[in-house]
């Protein structure tokens, strides 16, 4: 059995840490993608256990005030968090548990899980990320704005991950992380 592992993966909105996060799941047969909770509703297609752990705000409080949860934030008017409990009983069945998330949750993971290891995925430049976000068409001006604001907070922290990679060629990406992968788990 190979030792279980938490990787963390974070980036700016736009670098393609979904596609790479899909990807790995693809190839590396033991990988598993932590499912966050949130006192959101669920949107039309969404299946509670599937896309989120969808919680009242009393549940997600009282998960919350018993340290059941790895990270969590309020992100607007919902609360997003990672459940500890599934998280690590991946980890102990010797799974690789990946989670997509945010810088700042990134570094609470790491304080409470100090052997997480943080990826961070960079886009090749400020303006192919901008590129990448207009080409979505589904962000406003003003969300564009806000997430390339974010975006070069985050990239100011990038090296408090362990390992960074840029997405500048998708396959190789993905070569790279599930290399990384791979490497922790034989450890």
């Amino acid at each position: 059995m190979r030792t279980g592992n938490l990787f963390v993966v974070s980036g700016p909105s736009g670098a393609g840490k979904g596609t790479l996060v899909s990807r790995v799941i693809e190839r590396v047969p033991d990988a598993w993608l932590s499912i966050s909770a949130t006192t959101r509703d669920p949107r039309e297609g969404e299946v509670d256990g599937v896309h989120y752990l969808f919680k009242s705000d009393s549940d997600f409080d009282s998960l919350a005030e018993r340290d059941g949860f790895l990270e969590w934030a309020q992100v607007h008017d919902h609360k997003y968090g990672t459940p500890r409990a599934m998280v690590e009983e991946h980890i102990a069945a010797g799974d690789q548990v990946i989670l997509e998330i945010d810088v700042q949750g990134g570094f609470q993971i790491k304080e409470k899980v100090p052997s997480a290891h943080l990826v961070f995925i960079e886009p090749p430049s400020l303006e192919e990320l901008e590129r990448r976000l207009r080409g979505r068409a589904t962000e406003t001006e003003e969300s564009i704005k806000l997430r390339m604001k974010n975006a070069e907070l985050e990239l100011s922290r990038k090296m408090e991950y362990d390992i960074q990679f840029v997405n500048d060629n998708l396959d190789v990406c993905t070569d790279e992380l599930v290399a990384y992968i791979e490497r922790q788990a034989e450890n």
